[in-house]
């Protein structure tokens, strides 16, 4: 068991991101943690998404269900989204934010961003080409039309640590 002075010490090693390197984590990562209340519990689910940073927003879309009904009645989230070398080499970015419904010529818009952006995100990562939407949702083939939204960012921490 560590002493309380060795945990302490150990603490000093996280650091707080600039806020270029907060831009930079969000732009190179396209999945995250998103949290959300719905009747009062917490939950957390993975997302794939598209950092829009000229409009310090999130950029998704999910399929009818629980998440977006839940959404609708509580639009405050988060999102954590962290890289993760070893167990003492992450780091990482919570931002809290609102979610926005989008509709029609914005939510087409939108989704083609989300598109485009994520497809440049996995090609930089070695990812091969993919058919797209309906490789990031495993309800993609329902006949439902995607829900298109954004999360406008309200504020957000980075962390880091590195041995």
């Amino acid at each position: 068991m560590k002493s309380e002075d060795s945990l302490i010490q150990g603490a000093e090693i996280i650091k707080d991101l600039s806020e270029d390197r907060v831009h930079k984590l969000l732009n190179e990562h396209c999945v995250g943690s998103l949290g959300y209340i719905a009747h009062s519990t917490p939950y957390v689910v993975p997302i794939t998404y598209y950092y829009d940073e000229e409009n310090q927003a999130i950029i998704s879309y999910s399929t009818e269900g629980h998440k977006i009904s839940s959404l609708r009645e509580n639009p405050q989230v988060s999102l954590l989204v962290y890289h993760r070398e070893g167990m003492n080499w992450w780091r990482s970015v919570l931002l809290h934010g609102v979610f926005e419904e989008l509709h029609q010529l914005d939510a087409k818009f939108h989704l083609k961003q989300f598109c485009e952006g994520v497809r440049k995100v996995l090609k930089k990562q070695g990812v091969e080409e993919t058919q797209f939407i309906n490789e990031f949702s495993s309800k993609s083939g329902s006949q439902d039309m995607p829900v298109v939204y954004r999360i406008r960012i309200q504020e957000w921490s980075g962390k880091c640590r590195k041995d």
